[in-house]
Formats: C-alpha cells, structure tokens, sequence
C-alpha cells in the first residue's frame, strides 16, 4: 500500500480565499513564506472567496516599489502591507519579508526573488568579532559591547575618562570584492555634552581613542549631542573629512529610530552612499581604489576625557560580496 501521494510542486501553494484576490496579489502564507496568486492555468483568472487559489512561492516578480528609494543588487526586499509597495524594510504592522532584490531597482520596480535568504559574506552580530576596551572595565557598566537579542549595544558611561568600546569583524575582504555593506542603527542616548564620536563602517583596523586616525575606512560620523548624520572616507592618497549627509537620526530605541545606511564599493574610486534608501552626497567622491589592506567592518564609539553619557544600538551590520 503506498504510504504517500503525490499534492503539489515545491513552489505550489494552494488555500481557499477568504476574499476575492486579483491576479499577481502578494499574499503572506500561514508560514511566513510570500507567494503570488497565479490566476489558474491560463494565468489571467481572479480568485473568488471561498474558492481554492493556487499560489507560486518561488520565482522572481517585479513588484512595484516605494517612490524615492533604491534597493541595490542583492538587498533585502519586504512589502508594505498597507500601501501595498516594495521597501528596503518593514515597520510595525503587517509588513513582510519577500526576498532579495535581482539588480538594482528601478525608478518605480523592483524584481524580487521571492523567499530566498542567503546568509551574508560576514555578518557583525553573528560572526566572530574582536574588541578591546579602553577606559575602566566594571561588571555591569563600561565594557565589551552588550548582546541584546540580536542587538549589539555600545555604551560609554558617566566614569570621567577617555573611553573607546568597539567591535571589529575577525572575517575581512579585499577591496575588489565589490561588496556591498549594511549597518542599521539606533541611537538611545546621544549624550548631553560633545566627548562623544560613533564611527560605522569598514576599516583596515581599529583605533585605541580616535577612529579618524585609521588610514583606510569609510565610515557613518555621528557626533555627541547632534542629531546630523555624516560621512567620511580615507586611503592612502584621499581624505574625506565628516561631512553633512543632511539626514538626521531622531533619539530614541524604537522601531521608527531605526536609520538604514549602506555602503555601495562596486565602484571602489567613488563609493555611493545611501541612508534610508537614498543616494546621499553623490559628487563627494569616497575613494578607496588606493586601498591596499584587509577591509573589516567595525563599530567604533569613543569619547574624550569627559563624564558624557553615549549609547547606541546596532541592529544590523553586515557585508555581502558579488562578481561584478
């Protein structure tokens, strides 16, 4: 007697539709997973409610996407539920995770490869980090960077002292790696003085007190107390100093606090830069092509001899590497 039979193809999904769906609708299954309504066999047929409708969860879609952004090649994809819209993130209502993006966005598109998740080439809160505290350590205050869930936490404290907490990958790469990097960020406390400096980005090493002093970086500058976000790049042959994106963070720990920015080294004589899905300071040009060290990334919080108070939270810091 035979024990199976056969339902479906892998990439199959069929429900019974508690409402009518349109041909092409972007569903969220019981599992978490996306799929597309298909319309029947001949592609083109609505969905009824209360009828069965099959469902493709696997394949690439153009979607349409949420004016003003870009998504790079390889970059995460979600849905915003209520506006029925594309995005690089999801907020807190019913947005969902649809996949990665097939080259870089459109204006107004983006082709999305439903469902896969790839891990990245190296990954801050998951891999192997080195970190070296300078200031005075005490269980429970000044130290390492604290794990919080899947959060890291940099922290100074009130100790009136030159202090640094970082975080550098153990895992780097090569400047032809055309990577792609992205830190998202949270900042709880920015402190009430001007001690403080966090520093985000790549580096070919870390620094005991000042992370502008490393040869070769590109980095995210936020100052203590100012709300502006910067950025600032240098090799071997070009300096960038901490310039004004015009973006701002706004302080706080929740979800609406989180800033996205990304690193785009394709084109490693002039690095593009994005914060929150936006091309930011496109003639500046962040040169790294005389780079000629391992790359790391690395989280970087530092203040001067001061009794300031600085927190921030990293929610995402990662690298992703490609061919061309």
């Amino acid at each position: 007697m035979a024990e199976t039979r056969f339902f479906g193809e892998w990439n199959e999904y069929q429900l019974t539709a508690a409402a009518a769906v349109a041909v092409g609708e972007l569903w969220q299954l019981g599992d978490g997973r996306v799929a597309v309504f298909t319309g029947g066999k001949d592609g083109k047929t609505a969905g009824d409610s209360g009828k069965r409708a099959d469902f493709e969860t696997a394949g690439k879609f153009t979607l349409p996407l949420t004016s003003s952004i870009t998504i790079l090649d390889g970059g995460r994809v979600y849905w915003d539920h209520s506006a029925n819209l594309a995005n690089f993130k999801k907020v807190n209502d019913r947005d969902f995770y649809c996949g990665r993006a097939v080259g870089d966005s459109a204006t107004t598109s983006v082709v999305c490869d439903l469902n896969i998740d790839p891990p990245y080439d190296i990954d801050l809160l998951r891999h192997p980090f080195l970190s070296v505290p300078s200031g005075t350590q005490a269980v429970g205050g000044f130290g390492f960077p604290k794990m919080l869930g899947g959060a890291m936490s940099l922290e100074t404290t009130a100790t009136s002292e030159v202090q640094k907490i970082d975080a550098l990958s153990v895992d780097g790469f090569a400047i032809g790696a055309n990577a792609i990097v992205e830190y998202v960020f949270r900042i709880p406390d920015d402190g009430a003085g001007t001690a403080a400096d966090l520093s985000l980005g790549i580096a070919n090493a870390t620094h005991g007190t000042d992370a502008d002093a490393i040869t070769e970086h590109i980095f995210v500058h936020l100052d203590a107390n100012a709300t502006a976000i910067k950025l600032q790049s240098k090799d071997t042959s070009t300096t960038v100093t901490a310039t004004d994106t015009t973006k701002v963070y706004v302080e706080g720990s929740a979800v609406a606090n989180r800033v996205e920015a990304w690193f785009d080294l394709r084109n490693p004589a002039d690095v593009q830069c994005y914060i929150e899905g936006v091309n930011v300071l496109p003639a500046s040009i962040f040169n790294l092509n005389a780079v000629a060290s391992t790359l790391f990334l690395l989280a970087h919080l530092e203040k001067t001899s001061s009794a300031d108070v600085y927190r921030a939270v990293i929610d995402r810091a990662c690298a992703r590497f490609m061919e061309q």
